[in-house]
């Protein structure tokens, strides 16, 4: 009985509530996830042919960004509705909404990647015999990486966000107690819901910067040689000249 006080006064932090709805919380965060996953995923493969092809032509570039710009500035409610008669009240709405918002973000941090390859390491690949595919997946890319892994970090975080609007169609998961907590003024359902939601973000977060730092090594090379380098010229007898690594250390 003691237990369930919480859960009559309606107090914001409420250890009954975990216990009686642990499935129910369970539920709603695997359909966050599955709906974040699907739309960060279908993103990915939608707007990486196009940051090539406005790669490849300058004509299509500026309507690429600008489709997607005009997509990202439409409001979330709108967005939705606009799809439900395509694909009814389904979670197919929710993912392709979801998708159309991350396309501006993705788009641009392929491109910026991209272009941020030095054309001596692009010149030297093809004296090597790299054709434009190997070019592509075996030097731009995993030097592209940094940037490409910005932009998915910065689009999960978004989409783990967004995905809480799909409570209007009843495919929002933790959006969904939120949304019906707020009704209901239930207290602890929308504080729990509105935590594991962060919660999620912040997960993703470390987990893509733990992934981004797996796949790209020598940043973390480049980073420590860099350092090394800087307390050796700051050493002793170092002069004048030992300032300016240890300054251009400071700067970065």
């Amino acid at each position: 009985m003691a237990g369930q006080d919480c859960l009559i006064s309606n107090d914001w932090i409420c250890g009954e509530y975990l216990r009686t709805r642990s499935q129910e919380l369970t539920d709603a965060t695997l359909q966050h996830i599955g709906i974040t996953l699907a739309s960060v995923a279908i993103g990915l493969l939608v707007a990486f042919p196009l940051a090539l092809l406005a790669r490849r032509w300058r004509a299509v570039a500026g309507p690429v960004l600008g489709l997607t710009t005009v997509l990202y500035t439409v409001p979330s409610l709108a967005m939705f509705s606009l799809l439900v008669p395509f694909f009814g009240l389904s979670p197919a709405v929710v993912v392709t909404g979801l998708v159309l918002y991350s396309l501006t973000i993705l788009v641009r941090n392929i491109l910026a990647g991209l272009a941020a390859v030095p054309e001596e390491t692009r010149e030297a690949a093809r004296g090597m015999g790299y054709g434009p595919l190997r070019l592509l997946f075996g030097v731009e890319l995993p030097l592209a990486l940094p940037a490409l892994m910005a932009g998915l970090r910065i689009t999960t975080v978004s989409t783990i966000s967004l995905t809480t609007v799909g409570a209007i169609l009843h495919y929002g998961g933790l959006g969904n107690l939120v949304y019906d907590g707020m009704h209901s003024y239930f207290k602890a359902q929308v504080l729990t819901a509105s935590v594991l939601c962060v919660a999620l973000a912040v997960a993703a977060d470390l987990l893509l910067l733990l992934v981004q730092r797996l796949l790209t090594p020598w940043t973390r090379a480049g980073n420590k040689a860099g350092k090394a380098a800087g307390k050796a010229k700051s050493g002793p007898g170092g002069g004048k000249a030992a300032g300016r690594p240890a300054a251009a250390e400071g700067a970065l």
